[in-house]
């Protein structure tokens, strides 16, 4: 594994080689996002996890679980059973970044009628 120093990390967000980015995409994306709110409500297995997530498919949420795992903001858990059971939950630093995430939702469900107003205004041009 390669040591990186803190040194060498970018530390603008808008900058090409920002060391922020790939991990700011994994937690901003369609299933990341989705992902980390539905962890900071319960841990879950799997296909639980998946029923959660409506619409994510199998190899979408298997891909979007590791890089989050990798990106430190969740654990994957193997549960001593037969078969064997694997849990998600979050971090310290994932419950931060879940609950930034929540208060952004929040602010985009309530609203929602100013949305679709000016979602209609626009078409209408």
């Amino acid at each position: 594994m390669t040591e990186i120093s803190n040194d060498s990390l970018e530390a603008d967000v808008f900058a090409r080689d920002c060391s922020s980015r790939g991990a700011l995409q994994t937690v901003t994306g369609r299933w990341g996002s989705l992902v980390l709110i539905a962890l900071g409500e319960s841990n879950y297995r799997f296909n639980a996890l998946r029923r959660r997530v409506d619409g994510v498919s199998e190899k979408m949420l298997s891909q979007t679980l590791q890089n989050l795992e990798r990106d430190g903001m969740i654990v994957r858990t193997v549960l001593e059973a037969i078969p064997p059971k694997v849990e998600y939950n979050l971090t310290p630093l994932g419950r931060q970044v879940a609950d930034q995430l929540r208060g952004l939702i929040d602010l985009v469900q309530t609203n929602m009628p100013a949305v679709l107003d000016a979602q209609s205004k626009y078409d209408h041009r």
